[in-house]
Formats: C-alpha cells, sequence, structure tokens
C-alpha cells in the first residue's frame, strides 16, 4: 500500500469520525475551518489519484447517518449540500464554469438570473405535505435517509400544520418544502446559560443547539424552545407547475411558509455578487446564525441542464464566510482592571483563527459566568467573535478534559496595587477599592482619549500607558499641560528587526505636532462628550446627553441632589448614585477644575426645539430592517423631529419591527403599543 493510499485512508477515517461527533452526537471537537481542510485535502488527492475513490468515501455522500432511536425514512429527492466558494474569486470562477457550459444559449445571450439568500447555520430538514397537509417531517441525514422528527417538527408554530390555500385552490397531491430549522440568537445564549447553571455540557454554538432540540426524542423537550424555521425550496412535487426557483420561492410565501424577507433575484453576476457582500456586513445585526450566502440558477430548466457532481448541483454554490465559532487551548485567565475598579477576567489561549482574524485572547466576563460554565485553565474552549467584534469564550469542550485541567478563582488582591478586593453586595463583579490603583488610572485616561469620548487623535492606549509609566502624565487633565519638547523623541516602542536587532520607536516632531493639534482640537468637544469621558460608571455616552440637557453646566449637576438626578427621564436611582459618588470624591473635583482652565467646555447651550412631523414621538427599533441600519433609520427619525429610545416604555409612540424582533416587540405588545413593519416606517418618513 502507498504513502498516498494510506493517508487518503486516514483522512476518511478522520472525518468519518468527525461526522459522527458533529452530525450524530452533536458534540463537534474541531472549528468549521479544520473540517473542511480536510474534506478539501481528501477531494484533492482523490481528484488527483481516482484510482484511489470508492462509493463509501465521505466526498460521495452528504452528512452521516441518522440515529438508529429514529424511524429512518427514504427522501423523495436526495438532498445534496453545497459546494464551497471561499472568496469572490470561487464565486466567479464558478459563474463562468456555468456560463460555458450553458454556451448554446447562443451568442450576446443575456447574463444568467440568479437567486441569493442568506445561508442558515441551522439543521436541514424535509416537510413532505400531502393535499395540504403536513404528513411527515425529517431531518437530512446521510442527503438519501433521514430521521423522521414529525412529532419535534410539529411543535415549531413557524411550520404550517395545513398548507394556505386560496378560495377554490386545490392542493398539489404532494410537495416536499425545504427548511433549515434554527434557534434565534438570544434564546441559544439563555439556553446555555440554563444547562451551565444545571451543570450540563453548553451547546458549542445555535446549529448545535438547534440539532440536538429537534432530536430530542421527548417532543416536550423541543417545544420547551423556541426552535424557528426559514423554508428557501421545493425538492419534490406531484401536482404542481413551477419553472424557477424565485417562482418557487413566491408559491411558498404565499402557501404560509417561512421565507427569508431577504432573499433577492438577480438579473447580473455582480448584482449577486453584492448581496454576498451586503450579508457579510450586516451578519452582526441578524439574531439567527449564518455562515455564509447561498447563490442559486434560477431557471429549473437551466438547473436540470448543469445537472449534479459527485455530492453538490452544479446550480447552486454556499459563498462561505470566515467561520465565527472555533477550539482552541485556554492557557490561562489573566486579570485586567478597569477604570471603575472592576476585575475582569480574560482567556489567554493558543493562537486561532476566528472570523478571518487571528486571536489569542478573549472575554470571559465575571467569575460566576466562568464558574456556571464550569471553565478551567487547560481546557479546549469553544471560542467565538461575538457580534463579529469582541471574541468570547461560549464553554469548554468537556469531552477533550484530560483530568489536569484547573479551576479558576478571582485573586484576593489587586493584581495591580495590591489591595484587598471586594465583591459589593448584590453584585457579579470583584472591585478594587484603591482610587489610586495605577490600572483604574490608566484605564481613565485611555476612555477619555477614546474616539466616542473626546477623540483625541494620536493619543492611542499603547502612548497613554508610557507617558504613565514615565509620569509625565498622572490623570486625564495632565494631556492638556505636555509640553511639545518634553515629547519629541521619546522611547515608546521597541521590535526586532529581519538582522535580530532591537530597533526603539520614538516619537518624531511631525507627529507630536499632529498630536497637540488633536489635544488642541478636543477642547472644542461638547459639553455631554466631556462628561462622557470623565468616566462616571454606569454613565455612558446616551445618558451623559440626558444628563447634559437637563444640567446646562457642570455647577448645576454637581450641585444637584440625587432625586434631582433620578427625575430625568432615562436617569434611574443607581445612575443617580454614581453621578453624586464621583463628585463626592476630591481628587475628581480637582481633575474637572483643571480640565476647566484647559479650556475643556463644562455648559451647554439650551437646543433649539425641533419641529418636523415626528415631534414629540418616542420611537423603538427592533429586528432588521431591509433598507436602513439602525443608525440610519435612528437619524432619519432625530432629522423629523423625533427621538429613539433604547427600550420599551410607558413614552413609547411607536415600535417599527424589522425582521426577527426580540424582545422588544413582546413588551410592546403586553403594554399595547402600536407596532408598525418596515413599509410603514418608510411611508411615516416620507
Amino acid at each position: 500500500m502507498s504513502d498516498t493510499e494510506k493517508h487518503v485512508r486516514q483522512l476518511r477515517r478522520q472525518i468519518e469520525r468527525h461526522n459522527y461527533l458533529y452530525y450524530v452526537l452533536d458534540q463537534p471537537e474541531i472549528s468549521d475551518a479544520e473540517y473542511d481542510r480536510l474534506f478539501s485535502e481528501l477531494k484533492l488527492l482523490e481528484e488527483k489519484h481516482p484510482e484511489l475513490s470508492t462509493p463509501d468515501s465521505p466526498t460521495q455522500r452528504v452528512g452521516a447517518e441518522p440515529l438508529k432511536q429514529f424511524v429512518q425514512v427514504r427522501h423523495p429527492l436526495p438532498l445534496f449540500s453545497l459546494a464551497n466558494a471561499r472568496n469572490e474569486e470561487e464565486l466567479r470562477a464558478w459563474y463562468v464554469r456555468i456560463r460555458k457550459l450553458l454556451a448554446d444559449r447562443g451568442p450576446g445571450a443575456a447574463e444568467i438570473a440568479l437567486v441569493s439568500e442568506p445561508k442558515i447555520d441551522g439543521l436541514a430538514v424535509s416537510l413532505v405535505y400531502e393535499h395540504g397537509r403536513l404528513s411527515r417531517g425529517a431531518t437530512r441525514g446521510n442527503g438519501e435517509i433521514g430521521e423522521d422528527v414529525t412529532m419535534n417538527l410539529r411543535t415549531i408554530r413557524a411550520i404550517p400544520l395545513v398548507m394556505k390555500l386560496q378560495a377554490d385552490e386545490q392542493a398539489p397531491a404532494v410537495v416536499e418544502v425545504r427548511g433549515e430549522v434554527y434557534l434565534p440568537l438570544e434564546a441559544f445564549e439563555k439556553l446555555n446559560l440554563e444547562r451551565a447553571a444545571a451543570a450540563k455540557p453548553v451547546f458549542t454554538n445555535p446549529r448545535n443547539a438547534a440539532a440536538g432540540s429537534v432530536r430530542q426524542l421527548d417532543p416536550k423537550v423541543a417545544a420547551a424552545r423556541p426552535l424557528n424555521i426559514w423554508c428557501y425550496q421545493i425538492g419534490y412535487a406531484e401536482g404542481l407547475e413551477i419553472g424557477a426557483h424565485w417562482q418557487a420561492i413566491q408559491w411558498l410565501k404565499e402557501h404560509g411558509f417561512r421565507i427569508n424577507p431577504h432573499i433577492k433575484r438577480h438579473t447580473s453576476f455582480d448584482e449577486a455578487l453584492e448581496a454576498c457582500r451586503a450579508w457579510e456586513r450586516r451578519r452582526p445585526e441578524l439574531n439567527y446564525d449564518i455562515d455564509g450566502a447561498v447563490v442559486k440558477v434560477d431557471d429549473f430548466e437551466m438547473q436540470a441542464k448543469l445537472g449534479i457532481v459527485g455530492r453538490d448541483p452544479r446550480w447552486a454554490i454556499a459563498f462561505k464566510f470566515a467561520p465565527g465559532t472555533a477550539i482552541t487551548r485556554l492557557q490561562k485567565i489573566g486579570i485586567n482592571v478597569g477604570r471603575t475598579g472592576a476585575l475582569n477576567p480574560y482567556a489567554i489561549m493558543e493562537p486561532v483563527e476566528v472570523g478571518g482574524v487571528t486571536i489569542s485572547q478573549a472575554t470571559m466576563h465575571n467569575e460566576d459566568d466562568i464558574r456556571r460554565k464550569d471553565i478551567r485553565e487547560g481546557d479546549w474552549v469553544v471560542v467565538e467573535r461575538a457580534g463579529d467584534v469582541i471574541p468570547q469564550v461560549v464553554g469548554p469542550v468537556i469531552q477533550k478534559r484530560s483530568g489536569r485541567e484547573k479551576p479558576f478563582r478571582m485573586p484576593k488582591r489587586c493584581p495591580s496595587c495590591g489591595s484587598h478586593t471586594v465583591r459589593p453586595e448584590g453584585e457579579v463583579v470583584v472591585r478594587c477599592p484603591n482610587k489610586s490603583c495605577p490600572s483604574q488610572i490608566v484605564e481613565s485616561i485611555k476612555h477619555f482619549v477614546s474616539k466616542g469620548a473626546m477623540d483625541i487623535d494620536g493619543v492611542g492606549e499603547k502612548l497613554v500607558g508610557r507617558l504613565f509609566s514615565l509620569g509625565l502624565i498622572r490623570n486625564m487633565a495632565d494631556l492638556y499641560y505636555l509640553k511639545q519638547e518634553d515629547l519629541v523623541g521619546l522611547a515608546t516602542s521597541s521590535s526586532v528587526n529581519k538582522q535580530g536587532k532591537e530597533v526603539v520607536h520614538r516619537l518624531q516632531e511631525a507627529s507630536v505636532a499632529n498630536m497637540m493639534r488633536a489635544l488642541d482640537d478636543s477642547r472644542k468637544r461638547p459639553f455631554h462628550r466631556v462628561l462622557f469621558a470623565l468616566g462616571i460608571r454606569h454613565v455612558g455616552s446616551i445618558n451623559a446627553r440626558l444628563l447634559a440637557s437637563r444640567f446646562r453646566n457642570i455647577g448645576e449637576l454637581m450641585a444637584a441632589s440625587e432625586d434631582e438626578i433620578s427625575g430625568v427621564e432615562g436617569i434611574g436611582l443607581v445612575i443617580a448614585e454614581a453621578v453624586r459618588e464621583f463628585f463626592g470624591e476630591p481628587h475628581n473635583l480637582e481633575t474637572i477644575k483643571r480640565l476647566r482652565q484647559a479650556g475643556l467646555s463644562f455648559s451647554q447651550a439650551p437646543a433649539e426645539r425641533r419641529a418636523g412631523p415626528l415631534a414629540g414621538k418616542s420611537f423603538v427599533l427592533t429586528g432588521t430592517l431591509a433598507s436602513l441600519t439602525r443608525a440610519e433609520a435612528k437619524e432619519k427619525i432625530e432629522a423629523l423631529g423625533g427621538k429613539v429610545a433604547g427600550s420599551v416604555g410607558k413614552s413609547t409612540d411607536l415600535v417599527v419591527a424589522g425582521a426577527s424582533p426580540g424582545s422588544k416587540a413582546k413588551k410592546a405588545r403586553e403594554l399595547g403599543k402600536m407596532i408598525i413593519d418596515e413599509k410603514e416606517f418608510l411611508r411615516l418618513l416620507g
């Protein structure tokens, strides 16, 4: 046996094992990216050595064998998986190939019509309707044989038990509807918290949570979880004449099936490509997990001509995004001391690629969360990029434990200043009570110069730390008293060049001049920005605006009682207490005095009351809008005189509900508030 044949057999064994872990046990041990790498390697070797290709190879079938506890059913037509395009070049190459295969349409023929849709990361299911009634629901299984999970699928309210028919319309004899069952992200997070609290293993991702819910022998378990579905295709049909995929989508929508509102038909490849790009940009805004976008040839005759090769239809392709989760080893749990004294644990991990970015550190929330999830130093852990931006540890892969992992304990002393830590009653955060703690001071200065606060260009986090360590600044006010001659030539960092020599990086005269200009420009920031930049606990940018609107200068705010502060709409007693505590500290008053002397604005002129058709109206936005981002919608409302609140309350006038609205819509219904959809909202905006 040759080395190549041995390697092919080894790859097959690995892939089959991971298929079993992923599809059968719902307990993956490797990331999607690593699985795809193994699969691609095997496929490439079989293409290069066709004599090694066998009918039982993982490349010749889809998914894994069904669980034996369920009745096995054969699908009317196979449920194939899709070939992947991992970048725009591969997607364009796919389109060029199908153009060539359809070249007999004649020279100068119009571009092929395409349909794009989100690739939901859930559990693929087949729903068979006989004469308009749901007769059977099954998982995809191995593509040809699935598991009968009809009773569980019946618990999903979005799946119609009886097809919606028009007056005098006869239901087709048989229609097989294909869809993807998923768990909304909010529900996924809640479910994992409940499982961690009950000392059960957490689900790796929403897809595994959905699969684990549908494939329960007791339908009550599935019914207790808020599963949902997006229907995306008609498979087998008797008594139904449809000529294109887009036409099938419209038929499904008209007959009561849940169709993603963002599926689009395109008359050119460039349109479809831009739609894929848009899905990748909007991925963090969705309340469900997607791992790519699917592009399909619209016309069924063209689909038939293109056919299927191996396991993949030629007429469709998945444009895959960089994976949002990965598995790596947690080496240690470190502690960062924040500007309010909070001791924030974070993960120090073996570097791993998540969402196209290599990360080695991730958020871990607090000690209670770590204990609830039973995360230990030395564990293999699941990491995700929350909102595709902030990396965080989801939970441990318990089956990979060796017994040498160490439970985490929060330190009794502050790692920065050595003070005894405290945990205030009713809080989950452990704090350092020392207001002179070096880490707290440095973090408060970093916050002060940040983009959302004073936005001082050229003064980054590393420079703040360096200036503090050299004694050039001791608080945020000191920044405005720096002199150019103190900074030019200052060593800020060092690196090793290709020759192995250390290179010291110093501040150049031009950089220092730009920094001085940025400091000077920041003196013009409005009062609410300065108030936010001070770093008062619980006072974010929105609360700072509310306070600055009620108290027109710092003197009024400093003199206000807790009752007066908490009386401001949107400001509660907790924030009022934090504001009073901040102004009760002598060193904070001294910092404010020096900032005023430096020329910063601590007062605000009364704002002109903005007139407009929406004046006096309070809006709340929930769900995803197809035509506007949240920021754009907020801007348009405010331009017409309205205001946007973050939560539904008694003063709410209108709730704008996009696709997949969250708990805000439910709260609005409970309070009897008016809910409008995107179409009505756009009409309201004119």
